[in-house]
């Protein structure tokens, strides 16, 4: 039997999948060593790393599996933010290649509108009568990329607030004191780079963008213009009529299906790694993009 024909008449729902995880190099909680640990103690058999606007810790963490040996097949992935009609809209690069120079710069640009955005922000903090908060947020970030999360957990840390929702809700979430738009890729931008670097480009986590279903709508046929390959249709959480509205957006556009937990950190079970992540089986699975070799890859763990 060709590799091929084998592809076709394995059941790929025997894998457990989760495209979509972070590490400290973003805003994660674990490194790149530990992340894979839990994926391999969770008994994962196919994960992607997706950090924010970075690579960096793929060389790591694909270091590690050969060193331990471990049969985890790892996805090299990114996450990039966009902006998208006053939107932050993040796009998931999966399959990619991690050296690629347009990716690389389009990261640097990336990082350049982080650090300018942070610099900002922690000067609206300070206003706000919290001082030295980009300083610590930097720190904490250690290397990575710094997001907003930093800038919440140091507050939660200092005690400033209770909780890290908290600091979204009431000074850093977008129309609050300290919240500074972020300059952003395009769509289009991302998606461009993430296919000159041999990926395939999904979006991440649809429903969870403060949009109505028009406007939904709207955001997936531009994505769609613009050379998207497939939506992140799957999460752990998610309500039976959000799970029937992706897979109906994916089937309408011609679009392919992803999925993943957007795991960041251990102490939230409800987005853990591989939770609640099943393929539907009206879906095109985002794999069936990927090369031949690597679905085999796959399907031989």
């Amino acid at each position: 039997m060709d590799v091929m024909s084998t592809i076709e008449s394995k059941d790929f729902s025997n894998l457990r999948i989760d495209l979509h995880s972070h590490t400290k190099f973003s805003d994660g909680g674990l490194t790149p060593q530990e992340l894979i640990e839990r994926a391999t103690n969770f008994q994962i058999d196919v994960l992607a790393i997706t950090d924010h606007d970075t690579v960096s810790a793929l060389d790591i963490a694909n270091s590690y599996i050969s060193e331990k040996k471990y049969a985890l097949n790892l996805i090299n992935g990114i996450e990039i933010s966009t902006a998208w009609q006053g939107f932050e809209i993040h796009i998931v690069g999966l399959n990619i290649d991690r050296t690629n120079p347009e990716l690389l710069k389009l990261i640097e640009n990336q990082q350049i509108a982080r650090e300018s955005r942070a610099i900002s922000m922690g000067e609206k903090l300070a206003k706000c009568g919290f001082e030295g908060i980009y300083d610590k947020a930097k720190a904490l970030a250690n290397g990575g990329s710094l997001t907003r999360a930093h800038f919440a957990k140091v507050l939660l840390q200092q005690g400033s607030i209770s909780k890290m929702q908290a600091a979204f809700d009431k000074y850093i979430g977008k129309g609050k004191r300290a919240y500074v738009k972020p300059n952003w890729c395009t769509i289009e931008e991302a998606i461009t780079a993430i296919h000159q670097a041999g990926g395939t480009a999904v979006m991440a986590h649809p429903v969870r963008y403060d949009l109505s279903t028009k406007w939904l709508r709207r955001l997936v046929i531009q994505f769609k213009q613009e050379g998207g390959d497939g939506l992140e249709i799957v999460l752990p959480q998610m309500s039976n009529d959000q799970r029937q509205l992706m897979l109906s957006f994916c089937l309408e556009y011609d679009l392919h299906a992803s999925m993943g937990s957007d795991f960041h950190h251990p102490h939230n079970k409800w987005s853990d790694l591989g939770r609640n992540l099943r393929m539907p089986k009206k879906a095109l699975p985002i794999w069936s993009l990927w090369p031949e070799k690597l679905q085999s890859e796959m399907l031989s763990r």
